[in-house]
């Protein structure tokens, strides 16, 4: 992840990721809970442009709606780069230019892939060559998706899911993603996820979470069949109630082939698991002819990286 050559202006590209598995534990006495995830790293990426300048600053723009991203210091990437310059006493500043491709306040971890992409970049602007085990430590301090950002690939996520371990995955899996034009709030969602199981309506949580082993030996096995059989997330019923709507899109998406329609993270986002990449070419079609924005992706894919 790091690169030692010092240049004038680097370009890093950093991946958005879906949750294939996503437990919740009880809500804790700090207000935060306790998950298990299977995180894959997928082909839909954020580019992340760093060069030389006296103060810290960062412009925002992409190919999708960024009106509601923050350009100052409540952006994730700008604090990112904060906390290298503070790391390696750097005295000047960065100008960070974003280009985002992945869904804002959508679930699949696009702020969080900038703030990686921004690590990653200050890290080779001023040669500073942190390597990955620094990198992380930084990651960690910014949120739980960031230091997945930089690790890529397919991972388990403990804790409040920032304790990585890698999972072997074999093959590609193929995925159509359907953005929301309107975000959901993460926080809004877990709050919304405990009042529901104060009903009897919903499944109580699990009192320590886990990954169900049956996701692990599907990834294993490069199966999107048996992966499909165990993909979960526990959000999904807070999100649903949240955006009832999104109903419709899923049983759409099933109906037209896919294995299995999820709601990605927090949401809005859904991913929906095709068995092939030509599956998943005739399930986008459906679901654009439809009215729906729908992204063919595949993962897993590499982590925060320079070009």
């Amino acid at each position: 992840m790091s690169h030692s050559v010092v240049a004038d202006r680097i370009h890093v590209r950093a991946p958005g990721k879906l949750n294939l598995f996503f437990e919740v534990g009880d809500v804790q006495d700090d207000g935060y809970h306790d998950v298990a995830s299977a995180y894959q790293a997928v082909s839909l990426y954020e580019d992340v442009w760093a060069e030389h300048a006296a103060d810290f600053s960062v412009t925002v723009s992409g190919t999708v709606d960024v009106s509601g991203v923050p350009a100052d210091d409540r952006n994730l990437a700008m604090r990112a780069a904060r906390l290298v310059a503070q790391k390696i006493g750097h005295s000047g500043g960065v100008h960070l230019d974003i280009v985002k491709h992945v869904p804002v306040a959508g679930g699949m971890g696009g702020g969080s892939a900038d703030a990686a992409a921004a690590l990653v970049a200050c890290d080779a602007l001023w040669g500073a060559d942190l390597g990955a085990s620094q990198l992380s430590q930084l990651a960690a301090r910014l949120g739980a998706d960031v230091p997945f950002a930089l690790m890529g690939g397919t991972a388990i996520g403990t804790g409040r899911g920032d304790e990585l371990s890698p999972a072997l995955a074999k093959g590609r899996f193929d995925w159509v993603v359907v953005p929301s034009d309107v975000g959901l709030s993460t926080p809004e969602v877990y709050a919304h996820l405990d009042a529901l199981r104060t009903t009897p309506d919903i499944v109580r949580a699990a009192r320590v979470p886990t990954v169900h082993l049956g996701v692990l030996q599907a990834l294993r096995a490069g199966d999107p069949i048996a992966l499909a059989e165990r993909a979960r997330n526990d959000l999904q019923a807070a999100a649903l109630s949240l955006r009832p709507q999104l109903r419709d899109a899923l049983e759409l998406g099933e109906q037209a082939g896919a294995l299995v329609g999820l709601v990605s993270g927090s949401g809005p986002t859904l991913a929906f698991l095709a068995s092939d990449p030509e599956s998943a070419l005739e399930l986008q079609v459906v679901l654009s002819a439809a009215g729906y924005q729908a992204l063919h992706v595949h993962g897993p894919v590499h982590g925060a990286r320079v070009l």
